[in-house]
């Protein structure tokens, strides 16, 4: 059907905020950055959402043959630790249960950056 046209940012953002609302028995709502791009990704974090994922493996080609923002996603633990601080949210690192590896909270981000460890 090429007569749908593809949902705006301010539907998609709607969509998170609504189902933050209607969802409320899930902990977890979560964005993958590398479909969003990563302002939008940002974005959805004062939408309701409060995970962003982004595991890059080859079937994250087919959101960049499709035409989404990040056509070469990737970004390392430094670049997403500071991408979640710059709209003022807690960087949180979870396994797939949920319980807390590490907290980049008080995280230099000069630190990481010179460290091989998040690079």
């Amino acid at each position: 059907m090429r007569d749908i046209s593809e949902s705006s940012v301010i539907e998609d953002m709607k969509l998170y905020a609504v189902s933050r609302i209607y969802m409320d028995n899930f902990a977890h709502i979560k964005a993958y950055w590398p479909m969003l791009g990563r302002q939008r990704a940002q974005l959805t974090l004062s939408f309701g959402v409060n995970d962003l994922d982004g595991t890059i493996d080859d079937s994250t080609r087919i959101y960049s043959m499709a035409g989404s923002e990040e056509q070469h996603p990737s970004l390392s633990t430094t670049e997403l630790v500071a991408l979640i601080k710059q709209v003022n949210r807690e960087p949180v690192e979870r396994d797939t249960l949920y319980h807390e590896i590490k907290n980049y909270k008080d995280m230099d981000l000069n630190m990481m950056a010179a460290s091989p460890l998040y690079n």
